[in-house]
């Protein structure tokens, strides 16, 4: 849940950089809950609950 949600930019940058790094060397999924668009923006698959419906974005 918001893993990047007290960390500057640049931080917040690497933290999401590592965690596809390693989701693609390990082939495993990560799921992040967060509100920022731009991280879910750097997601390959991004989903959305809207008035208690999931929609698939990206």
């Amino acid at each position: 849940d918001e893993p990047t949600g007290n960390l500057d930019d640049e931080n917040s940058d690497r933290i999401i950089d590592i965690l596809k790094q390693l989701a693609h060397e390990q082939g495993f999924c990560v799921i992040i809950v967060t509100h920022d668009m731009e991280i879910a923006e750097a997601s390959d698959h991004v989903w959305r609950i809207k008035d208690g419906t999931i929609e698939n974005v990206k």
